[in-house]
């Protein structure tokens, strides 16, 4: 364990890039504490992502010694028209899993008395010797390092380039995930599937992941499905934003709070639109999530002695599916910046410099694959001028951005 002259490192972000971060740094000799705005716990949040071996190699060097198999295994992926017809094929056998397989083995690995719940941040400062964090509650904490990974709507980040905001990419993702059991036999072919839907509006995405207590047994598994749905920016977007209270959430609203109508008039289009057996999922779904799509890019990943990580410093589309990915590599490439630097801010320098080009080219790649939803075209090759066609989508959907994986042992 870390020594009493072991470097300090604050943590602001508890979720997957925070955790990385301080089970990398801890494991190098610093003392890390982690500090996450959220009062309960995290463990049930998050749907399906995409499972890539770097992500393991980065969780078994974090410190996560978990034998389980990573996710459900699919021997590829294949698009289907509005008919339920398939249109084409791409083989890419691959594991898909959910969050909190990733989530869950790295809270464990985390000493439980240095993660702090509740801890709304305010302000940071520093000088040419230390940083501060300020939280909501009143306490103060000082340290040589402080860490960004809250996300993409980041309070780190509102301090250090208060200038980059979120842009609205002209649609949402309604999320949802649904028990293996309560599936008709008829679902079954569909459910061991990575599918792809062209319903003439946006684009459906589905497969297997883990059950709840992250197994993968037969009948205990779930089935994660993804709607990319136009929704205007403006009025209608605060509409669908907006909970049964006039309450208007800025970003994103919690799903709990997401109105009935809203979800009831998802189940209806999609019960229109979506061929059988595809228009179960939806219909068989207790909850939603909706998550408003955003492009965002800032202008470095290093300020200072305050470093920005995952989510928090870039945003790409999920439809490259190396969000969770990306918050790994950066978490990797900045505890291997500072591991023998005794000069903090060169250090973060160093790997702003290494993270910032795969960080933009994942999201330039997430934006050309998202760009015939956000012209509303039915499917990528109805405008020539985007260079994609259907099984170009596939093969490029959820695989490694072109440099992201540089420096890490594939």
């Amino acid at each position: 364990m870390p020594q009493a002259t072991a470097r300090r490192a604050i943590v602001i972000g508890g979720s997957v890039g925070g955790l990385f971060a301080a089970n990398l740094l801890l494991r190098r000799g610093w003392d890390v504490q982690v500090h996450e705005r959220a009062t309960g716990g995290l463990e049930s949040r998050g749907t399906g992502i995409a499972h890539h071996p770097e992500t393991e190699a980065i969780m078994r060097e974090a410190g996560v010694r978990d034998e389980q198999a990573p996710g459900v295994r699919v021997p590829g992926r294949c698009a289907v028209d509005a008919a339920g017809r398939v249109v084409a094929r791409q083989d890419y056998p691959q594991y898909v899993t959910a969050w909190g397989r990733v989530f869950n083995p790295l809270r464990r690995a985390f000493p439980a008395d240095r993660y702090h719940h509740g801890r709304d941040l305010v302000a940071v400062t520093q000088d040419a010797d230390a940083v501060t964090a300020r939280f909501a509650d009143g306490a103060q904490v000082t340290a040589d390092l402080l860490v960004g990974a809250d996300g993409f709507r980041s309070a780190v980040r509102a301090t250090v380039a208060p200038q980059v905001a979120p842009i609205y990419a002209g649609y949402v993702g309604w999320r949802g995930v649904v028990e293996e059991a309560e599936f008709s036999p008829e679902f079954a072919p569909v459910f061991e599937q990575f599918t792809f839907g062209f319903p003439g509006r946006g684009q459906t995405v589905g497969y297997p992941i883990p059950g709840l207590d992250e197994s993968v047994a037969p009948g205990r598994r779930r089935y994660n499905f993804l709607w990319y749905y136009p929704v205007d920016g403006g009025a209608a977007l605060t509409d669908l934003l907006t909970d049964a209270s006039g309450r208007a959430h800025a970003y994103s609203i919690p799903p709990a709070l997401i109105r009935p109508d809203h979800a009831a008039a998802l189940q209806a289009d999609a019960a229109a639109r979506l061929p059988a057996p595809y228009a179960e999922a939806p219909a068989r779904a207790r909850q939603f999530l909706v998550q408003p799509i955003y492009d965002l890019e800032s202008p470095g990943m290093a300020f200072g002695r305050v470093a920005l990580l995952g989510d928090a410093a870039f945003v790409a589309r999920p439809h490259v599916g190396t969000g969770v990915l990306k918050a790994a590599q950066d978490a990797l490439a900045l505890a291997e910046a500072l591991a023998e630097a005794a000069d903090i801010p060169a250090a973060l320098a160093r790997y702003a410099a290494a993270r910032i080009p795969p960080s933009r080219a994942a999201v330039a790649r997430s934006r050309r694959l998202g760009a015939f939803i956000e012209r509303r075209l039915p499917q990528p090759e109805a405008e020539p001028a985007l260079g994609l066609t259907l099984p170009r989508l596939l093969a490029l959907s959820g695989r490694p951005v072109e440099g992201i994986s540089e420096g890490i042992a594939d």
